[in-house]
């Protein structure tokens, strides 16, 4: 029994000098355990006369009931003060002042896209869209041009081979509305465009494009001029008018260029400002789908979404929209 005491006696000193309560398992392990010192004792009832053994044996379980009874008060005792201590390390000040949470918002040319989108179907038309990785008969001979035409050399397009490449306009719609509908239509995209140019201040391999047409019975150029003036009201004040000026353009006969009152002549520069190109439908195109001519006609008209946006808010330099710069970002906050 002496032994039984002894071992009991160092295990309670060791419990009342523990620091922590990792420490404390440990003590706990190493007598209570199942190869424990307190819990071996008990291999010895089998060499213990036959009167002994029960004694023996209640006087082992009654130490480690004792044992775990301190074990339980010391961890009790250590896990307060542990918790304690971790809750003043991790004390927050409700005095100082908050961090301020940073809020994600729409880039400058996405809020131009989406005035754009809201001002087309204001005018009644329908939003589609196309593949970037487009066909060069949906970006080339469905729009009327020649074979050697220069948009088609290399130096300007990027081909993914003979018969696909990165679109160069969103014109190229038309025939793929052609194809599934049939007039009256109004329909209009926007999505990228690739050409294969220098990059600089007013030039980029990559850039944004709204395209429009509409055809019904009897279009002319007075519906062009009259969408035109309303969608530049819409975007630029209620002070806008539109230019036209004769150009060429494969798909389209006639074809403009068209400008609107320049919104920052006080800056500097002239009374107009060229917005994009537009005019009549070409028949060769509509004859080529199947379009009565004698019957129908329509326009169309694009222009770049990044010169919308640097006309408004006097950007001067395209290569801004993509540094990411949040500078710059942080000025349109939309």
């Amino acid at each position: 029994m002496k032994e039984i005491e002894a071992v009991e006696e160092r295990a309670q000193l060791e419990i009342e000098k523990a620091t922590s309560t990792k420490e404390l398992r440990d003590i706990e392990v190493r007598y209570l355990g199942r190869s424990g010192e307190l819990t071996g004792l008990l291999r010895q009832v089998g060499s213990l006369p036959t009167d002994q053994k029960p004694l023996f044996g209640k006087a082992v379980n009654e130490a480690k009931s004792r044992l775990q009874e301190a074990i339980d008060l010391r961890e009790s005792a250590l896990r307060a003060e542990e918790e304690a201590k971790q809750f003043a390390q991790e004390k927050v000040d409700l005095t100082m002042p908050g961090r301020k949470v940073r809020v994600g918002l729409p880039h400058v040319l996405s809020q131009t896209i989406d005035r754009v989108k809201r001002v087309m179907i204001g005018l009644g038309f329908r939003y589609t869209e196309g593949p970037e990785l487009e066909e060069v008969r949906y970006n080339f001979a469905a729009l009327n041009y020649p074979p050697d035409h220069p948009a088609m050399d290399d130096q300007d397009t990027f081909y993914i081979d003979d018969d696909r490449l990165l679109r160069t306009q969103c014109t190229a719609i038309q025939g793929r509305t052609f194809e599934r509908m049939k007039p009256p239509l109004r329909v209009f995209t926007i999505g990228r465009c690739f050409r294969n140019e220098a990059v600089d201040r007013t030039h980029g391999h990559t850039f944004m494009q709204v395209d429009a047409f509409m055809i019904d019975e009897g279009i002319s150029m007075a519906h062009l001029r009259g969408t035109l003036g309303a969608f530049a009201r819409a975007m630029f004040g209620p002070e806008m008018t539109v230019r036209f000026r004769p150009d060429f353009f494969p798909f389209v006969e006639p074809g403009v260029d068209f400008a609107i009152t320049n919104p920052f002549k006080h800056r500097g520069g002239g009374d107009w400002m060229e917005i994009g190109g537009a005019g009549l439908i070409h028949p060769n195109i509509l004859d080529a789908y199947g379009i009565d001519t004698e019957k129908y006609s329509g326009f169309a008209f694009g222009l770049g979404i990044e010169r919308i946006c640097m006309t408004q808010y006097g950007i001067d330099d395209l290569r801004l929209f993509f540094d990411n710069d949040l500078r710059f970002l942080e000025q349109f906050p939309g």
